[in-house]
């Protein structure tokens, strides 16, 4: 896609938000304006029939109104206050990138964040007191320092944490579930939505569950934390994950199709639908690329033959092991 069908995109998606508006005149302003525009370049026809027909593939998958933008409208308008002009703006931002099938998050959480990194990229960044901080795909982070703390927010995502020693600032990571709380260190935070998970790559975390005791995560482990406590501690290669972060792949070892699905769909704009309960007993071993997901899923296809993978649109993939007769 070029610059100018990015720049129609975009101005196809504000008229969208447009006939979404709560107010009556706004709307049928609205549809006279969209009709004219449409009218005026055979270009902005087919950018609207373009979106049109994916917003279709959409909506049957998520069972909504095709056309109805309001859950994305709520979501970002709690983000930004409703006289602000750039409330609109983003909306419209926002949508494009919907219909184009880019993943947004639909928490304003992610766009209000210090640091972000969007779908399928990776940033390293390099923090005021010296450590360093990887954001996998789609993931975001909130940075608090102070005199006496140093303080991350891991609002979404997956992060790699290697701290910089400061004996007079202690270094805590806060989840949804925990605080994990670190000096000199270096390990990986995944935020799920009921869990967090810690792997420990060097040295040592104390991880702090509200109202539980502190558990002490050392290298080579890894543990799964709930707001039920901290959960049992697993070995490991440590040595793995940290080449796998550097080569962005996704290291697999016995795990059901579903769970490298749910990672892949992390890994790609879009939407990557399944069946979990009908790919419940699939396994997968493998090292898998990040980076090029249409090949990982390619791959998959080529070693699991039940498997029927069917990219309706770059942007929608289905995937399900249907029964042959």
């Amino acid at each position: 896609m070029n610059a100018t069908d990015d720049v129609l995109a975009e101005q196809a998606a504000r008229w969208i938000v447009r006939l979404s508006d709560d107010d009556a005149a706004e709307r049928k302003t609205a549809q006279h304006g969209f009709a004219a525009w449409k009218a005026a370049d055979p270009r902005h026809a087919a950018a609207a029939a373009g979106m049109e027909n994916i917003l279709q593939q959409l909506s049957a998958v998520r069972g909504t109104t095709s056309g109805d933008v309001r859950p994305a409208r709520t979501a970002l308008a709690a983000a930004v206050p409703k006289r602000q002009h750039t409330r609109r703006l983003a909306i419209a931002s926002a949508l494009a990138l919907l219909v184009l099938g880019v993943t947004v998050s639909e928490r304003p959480a992610y766009l209000l964040a210090d640091l972000r990194s969007p779908t399928g990229q990776w940033r390293t960044q390099t923090l005021a007191d010296g450590s360093r901080l990887t954001l996998g795909s789609d993931s975001a982070v909130n940075v608090h320092f102070s005199a006496g703390e140093r303080h991350l927010e891991l609002v979404q995502g997956e992060i790699l944490v290697e701290v910089a020693k400061d004996k007079n600032r202690p270094f805590i990571v806060d989840s949804k579930q925990a605080a994990l709380r670190a000096l000199g260190t270096r390990f990986t935070v995944r935020r799920l939505d009921d869990a967090t998970i810690l792997s420990m790559l060097e040295s040592t975390v104390s991880a702090q569950v509200p109202q539980h005791p502190a558990v002490k995560v050392h290298a080579g482990q890894r543990t799964r934390i709930t707001r039920d406590g901290v959960g049992p501690l697993v070995s490991f290669d440590a040595a793995s994950l940290q080449d796998a972060w550097s080569a962005h792949q996704l290291v697999v070892n016995d795990q059901p199709l579903t769970e490298v699905l749910d990672e892949l769909a992390r890994h790609r704009p879009g939407q990557l639908r399944y069946d979990r309960a009908q790919l419940a007993n699939i396994r997968v071993a493998a090292v898998l690329p990040l980076e090029d997901t249409d090949k990982t899923l390619q791959l998959l296809a080529d070693n699991f033959p039940q498997l029927r993978i069917r990219m309706l649109t770059r942007y929608l993939v289905m995937v399900d092991a249907p029964i042959k007769k």
